[in-house]
């Protein structure tokens, strides 16, 4: 895949001002995006903030995995899109990965291509 980023949506250190410029700028500059620390009891409105970012310069179509509890017996793995995510389905233990343009579904997989022929319009590169 390409250069993807990883931000936390975690405000206990980092004030939200800052979050939020941060993931503004990842979603105009196209990353593929991992969010983590998405939610708590206490903190619920940053998931949607975060998604309205998104949606701004994305698709809603875009895909979104949201894998819980990774590598963990209880892993759970639910694909769905930008504009169909749902916070109420994410918790602490959840990852949120948001794809960019190029991201495309594939069965049960998200994959990014880097222009290797076969997937999706990608040409050599």
């Amino acid at each position: 895949m390409h250069d993807f980023c990883a931000i936390s949506l975690s405000d206990l250190l980092t004030p939200w001002e800052v979050i939020e410029t941060r993931l503004k700028a990842a979603a105009a500059a196209d990353f593929v995006v991992a969010l983590y620390n998405p939610k708590s009891k206490t903190r619920l409105m940053q998931l949607g903030e975060a998604q309205a970012c998104f949606l701004a310069h994305r698709r809603p179509e875009t895909p979104v995995a949201l894998v819980r509890s990774v590598y963990r017996e209880d892993e759970q793995i639910k694909l769905t899109t930008l504009g169909e995510l749902n916070p109420d389905d994410v918790d602490m233990l959840t990852v949120v990965l948001i794809g960019n343009a190029s991201t495309l579904r594939h069965g049960d997989w998200l994959i990014t291509p880097r222009g290797y022929l076969g997937f999706g319009d990608q040409s050599v590169r």
